[in-house]
C-alpha cells in the first residue's frame, strides 16, 4: 500500500498560497464573457474527448505531480474500459513539467484538449483560466482552495473538485462545539487565507451558538500578543487558523497556558509537529485536512498505474475531475469544450429541479443512471461533488485527525460539510 505519510503544513498548504492575486487579478479574464455553466450549447466536438492536465508543481512539491498523473490514468482507462466516449477512447494528451501555468494552458489548446484539469497551486489558477475560457475549454482543478477563486471570470468554465478554504469553518465549529465548548478563540494568520477562514469561523460560531471570546491575528515569528490574547480569553476552544507559522503560534499558545486539548487547527495548521514542539504539548488536539484518506481498493488501482507511487495528495480529487468531465460529454453527446462545461452540474448532482436522485459512484455506473434519467448524480473518489453556479462544489468532507503524546496526528474520523445548491 501507499505511505499515507503526513507531511508538514508548509509544504502541504504552500498549494494556495497567500498570493494568490490581487482583486484586479481575479477579474483579469477580460476574454471571458457569457456563463457557460447554464448556456445550451450546441454540439460541435470532432468525436474524440481529449483530456490535458496542467502539472504546475516544482522544487520540494513536485512529489504532487505522480499523484495526479497517475488517478487522471485510471480515470481515462476506467472510462475507455466501460466503452470511452460515444465507443471511441478518450485521450490523455501528454503532460508537461517545468512550464507556467499559461503555457502549459497554451500548448493543451493547440492538442485540442477539451477539457483540462489543473492546475493545483491557486495562485496558478487566473493564468490558465485567460487561456482556456477564451479558448472555450473548461478547466477542473482538483487542488485550488484559495476562497477569491468562487468569483472569478471565467465566462463559466472554471471548476473545482476541491473545496475553498472557508468551507472548513462549520467543521472547525462543529469540532469545538462536540468537545462541550459553548466558547471559542480564533488565533489567525494574517492574509486572505487566515482572514477568510476567520470570518468564516465566526458566522459559523454564531449560528451554532458559541461565543467568540477573541479574535487575535499575527504575523509568522510573531504570535506572541496573539497567542496571550487567546489564552486570557479563557474559551472552552482555541482554533488556530495558520500556514507557515503555525508552529511558532503554537508554540506561543503553549507558553501562554493554553491546554492542548482546547486546541482545534485549521487545515494549513496541520503537520507532523514531533520534537518540534514540548513533548506531549499537542496530545488530544484535533486537525482537519479537506478530503477522506484514499481507501485500500483506490490505492491498489493507482498503484496499478503508477507501481512506484509514494504519495495520493490530489488523487482522489483529480480522478474525480476525469470521470465527471466524461460524464458531461456523455449527457451532451459531444466531447467540445462548450457543452462540457454545460452539463457538469446536471452530472455532478447539482442540477435543480426534481434533482438527480441516488448517487452512483463510477462513469460505467452513471452511464446507466443517464440512460434513465436526463441527470446524474456522480459521488466520486473524493466523495459528493455537486457543483454550484460558481462552479464550486457543494458537499465537502474532511478528515479529522487527533495528535498524540508524540505530538503527531493519526486519522480520527470524518467530517462533512454541506449547503444548498445555488
Amino acid at each position: 500500500m501507499i505511505d499515507l505519510n503526513l507531511r508538514p503544513a508548509n509544504l502541504r498548504r504552500a498549494l494556495s498560497t497567500a498570493a494568490l492575486c490581487s482583486a484586479v487579478a481575479l477579474t483579469a479574464c477580460s476574454g471571458a464573457t457569457g456563463n457557460a455553466r447554464v448556456e445550451a450549447a450546441e454540439a460541435s466536438g470532432d468525436g474524440t474527448l481529449r483530456v490535458g492536465l496542467i502539472l504546475d508543481n516544482t522544487g520540494q512539491n513536485s512529489f504532487l505531480n505522480a499523484p495526479q498523473l497517475a488517478a487522471a490514468k485510471l480515470a481515462v482507462q476506467e472510462i475507455n474500459a466501460a466503452g470511452g466516449h460515444k465507443g471511441r477512447p478518450v485521450e490523455l494528451l501528454p503532460a508537461g513539467t517545468g512550464q507556467g501555468a499559461a503555457e502549459q494552458a497554451q500548448a493543451l489548446v493547440a492538442a485540442k484538449a477539451d477539457v483540462v484539469i489543473g492546475p493545483t497551486d491557486s495562485s496558478h489558477a487566473t493564468a490558465a483560466i485567460d487561456v482556456l475560457s477564451r479558448a472555450r475549454t473548461p478547466l477542473i482543478s482538483p487542488a485550488n482552495t484559495a476562497a477569491g477563486l468562487s468569483s472569478i471570470r471565467s465566462g463559466g468554465y472554471y471548476f473545482r473538485t476541491a473545496p475553498a478554504d472557508v468551507a472548513q469553518g462549520p467543521v472547525l465549529v462543529k469540532l469545538a462545539k462536540d468537545a462541550g465548548a459553548a466558547s471559542v478563540a480564533v488565533l489567525y494568520q494574517e492574509g486572505s487565507y487566515g482572514k477568510d477562514l476567520s470570518d468564516a469561523v465566526a458566522d459559523s460560531a454564531e449560528q451554532a451558538g458559541l461565543d467568540v471570546l477573541a479574535t487575535a491575528g499575527f504575523k509568522p515569528g510573531h504570535a506572541g500578543s496573539a497567542a496571550d490574547a487567546a489564552g486570557k480569553a479563557e474559551a472552552g476552544a482555541v482554533i488556530v487558523i495558520a500556514r507557515d507559522g503555525g508552529q511558532g503560534a503554537l508554540a506561543e499558545l503553549a507558553n501562554s497556558g493554553v491546554d492542548d486539548k482546547q486546541l482545534i487547527l485549521s487545515d494549513g495548521a496541520f503537520g507532523r509537529y514531533g520534537s518540534g514542539l514540548a513533548a506531549g504539548y499537542l496530545e488530544g488536539a484535533r486537525a482537519v485536512v479537506p478530503g477522506q484518506l484514499p481507501d485500500a481498493e483506490f490505492q491498489a488501482r493507482l498503484l496499478a498505474v503508477d507501481p512506484d507511487l509514494k504519495d495520493v495528495s490530489f488523487a482522489a480529487e483529480a480522478y474525480d475531475a476525469v470521470t465527471v468531465a466524461a460524464l458531461a460529454a456523455a449527457r451532451a453527446q459531444d466531447d467540445a469544450g462548450r457543452s462540457i462545461a454545460a452539463n457538469l452540474i446536471a452530472v455532478s448532482g447539482g442540477s435543480a429541479g426534481e434533482g438527480p436522485g441516488e448517487a452512483c459512484p463510477s462513469y460505467r455506473d452513471c452511464l446507466a443512471q443517464l440512460k434513465s434519467g436526463p441527470d446524474a448524480n456522480y459521488d466520486g473518489e473524493s466523495g459528493p461533488i455537486a457543483f454550484d453556479a460558481n462552479g464550486d462544489i457543494t458537499t465537502a468532507t474532511f478528515s479529522v485527525f487527533t495528535y498524540g503524546a508524540d505530538n503527531n496526528p493519526a486519522v480520527s474520523g470524518n467530517e462533512t460539510a454541506g449547503r444548498a445548491s445555488d
